[in-house]
């Protein structure tokens, strides 16, 4: 008897091992089967009732590896000796997925378990907060799960293109290498979450899409998770435009930093407008971020403390030459 079982889902790469050897410890286990691995697939050859049990194991392992990015040696003998529940890691507290490597993505701070549960409970949400409080990691996270879970179709990721505070000039390459720059932290992202050789066929299937503001005009996002970041730097027109993209079965995520508004000073930024006309919809949820919740390096917090230190005593000496005068 023949077979070919296709790895739906489960990136090769991290299934079979380095150098293959997560699937030379599986053979070790059948050595009656023949047992070739290419490209996604496995062709196996050999009697039908042993074929039979190690698909069954096959799909037990592909199962762990699609929800815990990971396939080691312990998951691959406890689930070979039947004892499939061992393998599987005790589930954290407030665990959004598991990232490369089986790392455990999880809400750290009270503010982005709000987001989580916000997320659960709206169809859109705003969270706008400093630098480093993990407003679009966990937003790109909460995508990811949906689209793991079926729940969603594909993830839509979008930014304006506006220069924080530099001219870069003409800059090389076709469309999608002149806009990549601006994309940049979303791909950082989703690198954490996604293996390599999946991440790479999402793109390519347009699973996951990624493209800047200007590229969303005209279209409905249906059965999608949509993510605008960086969306202080829109104008009025723009995130109405972007909001009144939303369809069936969708929800959407609109994070930004209002400190840090690069638009010129003659434009209203769209998002701080959007918050305050949209702040009391039902089905619409705003999740304020503070220092209190940056997850980055320790000084990332001392630095955004200085700047809001800097900024009450310039408004403080504004006022007293007003006083004054």
């Amino acid at each position: 008897m023949e077979r070919i079982i296709i790895l739906d889902g489960t990136d090769p790469a991290v299934f079979f091992g380095i150098n293959n050897s997560n699937i030379q410890l599986i053979k070790s286990f059948y050595p009656k089967l023949r047992i070739v691995a290419r490209g996604n697939s496995m062709k196996v050859m050999g009697d039908e009732l042993e074929l039979v049990a190690f698909e069954e194991k096959i799909q037990e392992m592909e199962q762990f590896c699609r929800e815990f990015n990971i396939l080691n040696e312990n998951a691959i003998l406890q689930i070979i000796n039947g004892q499939k529940d061992n393998a599987f890691p005790v589930k954290q507290d407030n665990l959004i997925i598991y990232g490369m490597n089986g790392k455990p993505i999880v809400a750290r701070t009270e503010n982005q378990q709000g987001l989580v549960k916000a997320f659960d409970e709206n169809d859109m949400l705003f969270a706008v907060g400093p630098a480093g409080s993990g407003k679009t990691y966990t937003a790109i996270a909460l995508a990811v799960r949906s689209l793991k879970n079926k729940e969603v179709r594909k993830i839509i990721l979008s930014r304006p293109a506006v220069e924080a505070g530099e001219k870069l000039g003409f800059l090389p390459g076709d469309m999608k290498e002149k806009i990549d720059p601006y994309l940049q932290p979303l791909y950082d992202a989703l690198e954490d979450m996604v293996p390599a050789i999946k991440l790479k066929e999402y793109i390519e299937n347009k699973v996951i899409q990624i493209a800047p503001l200007a590229f969303m005009r005209g279209r409905t996002l249906s059965d999608a998770v949509i993510i605008l970041d960086e969306a202080q730097n829109t104008t009025v027109q723009q995130i109405k435009m972007f909001m009144t993209r939303l369809g069936l079965n969708a929800k959407m995520i609109i994070t930004g930093d209002i400190t840090q508004i690069d638009l010129p000073p003659s434009q209203v930024s769209g998002l701080v407008h959007a918050m305050r006309i949209l702040k009391n919809i039902k089905g619409i949820a705003q999740i304020e971020f503070g220092k209190h919740d940056i997850v980055r390096h320790k000084l990332v917090q001392r630095i955004v403390e200085a700047y809001e230190k800097e900024k009450t005593k310039i408004t403080d000496n504004d006022g007293k030459c007003s006083k004054n005068n």
